[in-house]
């Protein structure tokens, strides 16, 4: 058998985790699992904050729709017709002539 053949099988036995010098070996494994375990945890908490992110999102484009609404009625609300309206309903009404200024003079 070639040497790489040999390799490669000692490889797939585990022969490397049990020679005289496994001890760097098992080091090494660790030290790989600890940064896989890192990387998962990692990644699972950006798809939180990712998932929080859209959810937010998607209640500011309710609230800005709704804050639109709301300003719309309230310019309805402001005209001069609907304020008219709403008192000829109440018993008062817009006067038919225009308001007169009235000077004073003190004479001294």
């Amino acid at each position: 058998m070639s040497k790489t053949k040999q390799t490669l099988y000692n490889i797939l036995k585990g022969k490397f985790l049990v020679d005289e010098d496994a001890r760097k070996n098992w080091g090494f494994l660790i030290f790989l699992t600890v940064l896989a375990l890192l990387m998962i945890t990692s990644s699972h908490q950006i798809d939180k904050k990712v998932q929080k992110i859209a959810l937010l999102n998607k209640e500011k484009r309710e609230l800005r729709s709704k804050f639109v609404a709301t300003k719309s009625d309230l310019m309805k609300l402001k005209m001069e017709s609907s304020i008219s309206k709403r008192l000829n309903e109440s018993g008062l009404f817009i006067s038919e002539t225009p308001p007169r200024k009235i000077k004073v003079e003190i004479s001294n």
